[in-house]
């Protein structure tokens, strides 16, 4: 059987059986019987379900490590699909079991290719993506991943839906935002809902707080840098007649630079200051740190632009904004330079193709090939940048 369609046999059995952050076992054990089969050594014991695998070149020379993230999310699958999900509540709807498929691919076509390479490959395949803050990269690195073998770059693929297939999305620092975590609980004072004077109504102020949220990013946070606030659930009073004593919101911050980070969460705890002494009331604030976003370093960046247009033309990269989206992968870049890029994963004549975490999510699998051929290349062309 061709590589491709092995492949694609192991992303649709991946697909089938979707297992959360931390629950990974099963995905962990085809990994790792994939490598046993084609002879690529590996080690286990990261981050619980995470595998590393490594592949010896035939001469001496750099080390590029590759990732692809092994979780499922929990979302009803509601395609059509023949292989769908058997697993009621998840579902492989962020393409990691594309991702994972594509990755092993990337390994048999390395391995089999091993004497001609100058270095060495380590083969990560991360858990837990899924799962900020905590994520799956920090705890693998904290649990020896590259003790061992160090590398000296990077690189990681997302399926974008965006993108039509063929296509590979790239830039030269920033992929990805810093995605975090802000709560709210504003304690106010109940009452009747005909004696407003006698209470202090946390909906009302909560309205107000949300309203001016908006103004840290438009009046705070310089035009030309880029970030995000969001409150995306409301929790609050009991009854209507009833003026709530407590709400809470919580809600995300989506940023691209430390400085705008900085700024966004200083003027938070600001407002909050604000807020309580103006209405006479306690806000409990929290703040969570996230993902940081994804940089990728503009010398790696360049090799995986210059690795798609010897396999697909220039056409085959087009100009993109980043993503505000979070990822795990960022927490490598921290300690490793390297690139993070999108494949296209959609049919080219679907007009809006359904996003990323959607139920309906749909990968094409044509994309499979382009993925390990583009993979295969950006490892071959690094190595042979490292040698030198």
């Amino acid at each position: 059987m061709a590589t491709i369609d092995r492949i694609r046999e192991i992303r649709r059995t991946l697909h089938e059986n979707p297992e959360l952050g931390g629950e990974e076992w099963a995905t962990s054990t085809l990994i790792q019987e994939e490598l046993q089969k084609a002879g690529i050594s590996f080690k286990t014991g990261f981050a619980k379900t995470g595998v590393l695998g490594v592949i010896e070149g035939g001469s001496k020379g750099g080390t590029v490590a590759l990732r692809a993230d092994i979780d499922a999310l929990p979302i009803l699958e509601k395609t059509a699909i023949d292989f769908k999900s058997k697993v009621d509540g998840k579902m492989h709807a962020c393409g990691h079991d594309a991702h994972t498929s594509m990755l092993l691919g990337t390994a048999f076509k390395l391995q089999e290719m091993k004497d001609q390479l100058s270095g060495r490959v380590l083969l990560i395949f991360q858990p837990n993506e899924e799962t900020s803050p905590i994520g799956g990269a920090r705890p693998m690195m904290e649990d020896g991943l590259f003790d061992e073998f160090q590398p000296d770059v990077i690189f990681g693929q997302h399926v974008w839906p965006d993108l039509p297939v063929g296509q590979i999305g790239v830039r030269d620092k920033e992929m990805m935002g810093a995605s975090d975590t802000l709560s709210f609980t504003i304690t106010g004072a109940g009452g009747h809902a005909s004696m407003p004077h006698q209470g202090k109504d946390a909906i009302v102020i909560a309205a107000e707080f949300i309203s001016s949220l908006q103004s840290i990013v438009s009046r705070n946070v310089n035009p030309l840098e880029s970030a995000v606030i969001t409150i995306g659930t409301i929790n609050g009073g009991y009854r209507y007649n009833v003026i709530a004593d407590q709400v809470v919101l919580k809600g995300t911050v989506r940023t691209y630079s430390k400085k705008a980070k900085e700024t966004v969460k200083r003027r938070l705890e600001n407002l909050v200051k604000g807020f309580e002494i103006a209405y006479e009331v306690e806000i409990d604030f929290d703040y969570v740190d996230g993902y940081g976003a994804t940089i990728n370093t503009p010398k790696w960046a360049e090799l995986v632009r210059g690795s798609a247009a010897q396999l697909y033309g220039d056409d085959a990269l087009p100009v993109l904004d980043p993503s505000m989206a979070g990822e795990d992968f960022s927490r490598f870049l921290e300690k490793v330079p390297g690139a993070f890029y999108w494949l296209g994963c959609s049919k080219e004549d679907v007009e809006q193709p359904k996003p990323l975490h959607d139920p309906e999510f749909f990968f094409e699998e044509a994309a499979l090939e382009i993925g390990v051929e583009t993979m295969t290349k950006v490892t071959v062309n690094a190595l042979n940048i490292l040698k030198k």
